[in-house]
């Protein structure tokens, strides 16, 4: 089984890539938000999920462990297929569907083609207990109301991410690590965004 790889990309779509090592080349589909990551011919390493089934044999890749270990907890679960794991990957951030499943908002899930509410709550009831955090809905609230905010002023739900990804946290009069509230988020990220909403 392919656990990662490392080459050139000689093929991008809009779906997946070509990585070409040691003269192979290897079709890995991915995620839009990794997608809009790459390059053509540039180097990439990508953590590889390897999915075979009778008449096929599919390559997942993905940047960073994390995505590849939610992406694999997603499709252990009954009705879930690789396509729809990585659509669900595909409508926010590791963190924010964490939030999601952590305190049950399924509206995240149900954006995903496919993901009916009732999928989306056994996705829920199936991963909450693995998340292992414990996660305030405000937050993720405030999250969501952060990104609609910034794509409000132009920018593409990727790069609204991206920037909300990078905001630092605050901290409390004791040093401990707090979450900013939704004015001073959408502040700093217009800050990495570059500062001006963008024309349509």
């Amino acid at each position: 089984m392919i656990g990662s790889i490392r080459g050139k990309i000689t093929l991008k779509t809009e779906k997946f890539l070509i990585v070409e090592t040691n003269g192979v080349g290897y079709k890995v589909n991915i995620s839009p938000d990794t997608l809009s990551k790459m390059k053509k011919d540039s180097e990439v390493f990508l953590f590889i999920h390897t999915h075979v089934r009778e008449d096929t044999l599919d390559l997942y890749g993905f940047l960073e462990r994390q995505e590849l270990e939610f992406f694999e907890m997603l499709i252990n679960i009954s009705g879930i297929g690789p396509k729809g794991a990585l659509a669900i990957l595909g409508v926010a951030s590791i963190e924010t569907l964490r939030k999601a499943i952590g305190t049950g908002d399924t509206s995240y899930l149900t954006k995903v083609s496919g993901i009916g509410k009732k999928t989306a709550e056994k996705i829920v009831i199936e991963l909450r207990d693995k998340m292992g955090t414990e996660l305030k809905g405000s937050s993720l609230q405030g999250e969501l109301d952060a990104l609609e905010a910034l794509k409000s002023l132009g920018y593409s739900q990727n790069e609204a991410r991206e920037a909300l990804k990078k905001v630092p946290l605050g901290h409390s009069r004791t040093g401990e690590a707090t979450e900013l509230d939704i004015n001073k988020k959408i502040r700093e990220a217009l800050k990495i965004l570059g500062g001006h909403a963008k024309g349509r």
